[in-house]
């Protein structure tokens, strides 16, 4: 079993990367330590996708990892799925539609669950995220599930949060109001080779200035053949001193649920079902 003994993640050596993030994400004994002892030689951008289901997030992804790899980067990927809410396991699917790049020395992917957290991220994600900018990446993408409009704590993380739509998203004024819209740095409209792709290009277009003040653009992509995901790719490398006014706020929500979780560890979640079921 993985401890934290002399472990020093690096992007250079993937299995020091594997062990550290399963010492961290399992609370294996020196965690702790381990997580205290990371160091950062230097400012790795945390790019975060979102999105509701069906969108092509992890599609998206391959093709983005396949343009950031061409520019001579190593790229980190943090997959999320949904947990099961019964047995809190998870199918780690996604890695699936990213195959191609498992063997590539440019390339680490890992897929972690929700455990049940319905904004997207687990308790762990930011623990994780550490390690592998410790680690010297070049760029870390995290993928998350795609749960709705109440998707808005990869805004907390993220450096960059995009945010994924179809054209079949629907009624464009109803989806800007929700926080999942408003956590935007850019939107990038997947699938635009479908009908009506470009009205609604346009209309999200207008929608967005009328409510800010600076201009977030609007990328079309079709990432099963990789068009547009060049324009994508390039406002990542651009935009490495995009600030994140949101993080404050968000971070410390996301601080008081690793407290809550912490204080939390001893309670077995199955207990109060089965004082329930002696009720009834």
């Amino acid at each position: 079993m993985p401890t934290a003994s002399n472990i020093v993640p690096t992007c250079t050596d993937f299995r020091s990367v594997a062990r550290a993030l399963t010492v961290a994400e399992n609370d294996l004994p020196g965690a702790h330590d381990l997580l205290k002892s990371l160091t950062f030689t230097k400012a790795t951008p945390i790019i975060g996708i979102t999105g509701p289901p069906g969108a092509g997030k992890s599609t998206l992804v391959n093709s983005l990892i396949e343009q950031l790899v061409s520019k001579g980067n190593k790229i980190a990927v943090l997959a999320i799925d949904p947990t099961s809410p019964f047995n809190f396991g998870s199918l780690l699917g996604d890695r699936i539609r990213m195959a191609g790049h498992f063997n590539s020395p440019e390339v680490f992917i890992r897929s972690l669950a929700t455990r049940g957290s319905l904004g997207g991220l687990s308790a762990k994600t930011i623990e994780m995220a550490d390690v592998l900018r410790a680690a010297g990446f070049d760029y870390v993408l995290i993928e998350t599930v795609g749960v709705g409009q109440s998707e808005i704590e990869i805004a907390g993380l993220a450096d960059i949060t995009f945010v994924v739509l179809v054209p079949e998203s629907g009624d464009e004024i109803q989806n800007i109001k929700s926080g999942l819209m408003e956590i935007a740095d850019a939107f990038i409209i997947n699938k635009a080779d479908r009908d009506d792709a470009d009205l609604f290009a346009n209309n999200l277009k207008k929608i967005i200035h009328q409510k800010e003040t600076t201009e977030i653009p609007v990328f079309k992509t079709v990432a099963t053949t990789g068009v547009g995901i060049d324009e994508v790719a390039n406002f990542i490398l651009s935009a490495k001193n995009i600030k994140n006014t949101r993080k404050e706020f968000l971070l410390s929500e996301k601080a008081y649920k690793l407290i809550q979780q912490k204080r939390m560890a001893d309670v077995d979640k199955k207990a109060p079902a089965g004082y329930c079921r002696s009720l009834g």
